[in-house]
């Protein structure tokens, strides 16, 4: 498995295991848990998402419980958590309105609470979830520079941010933005030409892609795009989705996509994207079907 460098202390597996629906799964214990990671680890995937958010704010605990049962775990993988969405549920089922926040208070909150569900000491990478129009970018910047100085967290980010966003944020930081993780794949093409991707390749930022595979439809859709991908990884001896993936990784700009799955056999299969090779031509192929048209 490739690795990309985030910082100069801290590299992931190309490929990363998103716990998105984690807690959403009939088996939820410790060892079938332990199990996905497993399968995880034996390809070279060390890289697990979370977020405070995920399974109605229960997600982490469910990881945690796996890592309390085997603690060596810990030791073997790198864990992303995400905060700053408040919503009606779980912990947060008293309030009247979903919202973000920013605030020093929230996020040190919300770290300090990941930090007890999944019982470790330290998370490898925090991002900022949302843009927040209310945040005090001062305020958010220094509070995430001192979540790097007190050791709970080795790197920070952000997800859905765009550029001016970014920077905006960055200029109250001593400690350098790592990574964005934004929605890419073949059914959201924009960060090819909204100026996304171009931001983050020259800035030599890795960026993180969540919904790598359009959100299921690239799996189940038909149409062009679903009878090339079939035409793509029938010569290649792969699946629809080890196509879709290889989309991305294609590109230059070091896309880590985000993969999540309940289900032990298509955990199994993650890394059959690596072995998927897209010359110019295919992958124009793709781009177009998913367009609906030829590039001007």
């Amino acid at each position: 498995m490739n690795r990309v460098e985030i910082t100069n202390r801290l590299t992931f597996s190309r490929l990363v295991y998103g716990m998105w629906r984690l807690a959403d799964d009939a088996d939820t214990s410790p060892e079938y848990v332990d199990a996905k990671i497993q399968a995880c680890l034996d390809q070279g995937i060390t890289t697990i998402d979370q977020a405070d958010i995920y399974g109605d704010y229960g997600a982490e605990a469910v990881l945690g419980g796996a890592l309390k049962a085997n603690p060596a775990l810990r030791n073997q993988i790198e864990i992303v958590t995400k905060c700053d969405i408040v919503a009606p549920i779980g912990i947060y089922a008293d309030k009247p309105v979903k919202y973000y926040d920013t605030s020093r208070a929230h996020i040190e909150a919300s770290v300090n609470r990941s930090l007890s569900e999944m019982g470790v000491d330290h998370v490898d990478l925090l991002l900022i979830h949302r843009p927040d129009p209310l945040m005090d970018h001062n305020e958010t910047g220094a509070a995430l520079d001192e979540l790097v100085a007190s050791g709970k967290v080795r790197a920070v980010g952000v997800s859905n941010f765009r550029p001016w966003e970014w920077k905006l944020l960055q200029s109250a930081m001593k400690t350098p933005l790592a990574t964005n993780q934004i929605e890419i794949s073949l059914a959201e093409l924009s960060p090819f030409t909204n100026g996304d991707l171009a931001f983050h390749q020259q800035h030599v930022h890795p960026v993180m892609a969540w919904s790598p595979l359009g959100g299921g439809s690239l799996m189940t859709g038909t149409g062009e795009v679903a009878d090339r991908l079939d035409r793509i990884a029938a010569e290649q001896g792969a699946d629809r989705a080890a196509v879709a993936v290889a989309f991305l990784l294609r590109h230059p700009a070091r896309i880590l996509p985000v993969l999540g799955s309940n289900n032990l056999d298509r955990i199994k299969m993650i890394s059959n994207a690596e072995k998927v090779t897209l010359d110019r031509e295919t992958w124009f192929s793709l781009y177009e079907a998913a367009h609906g048209k030829e590039v001007p």
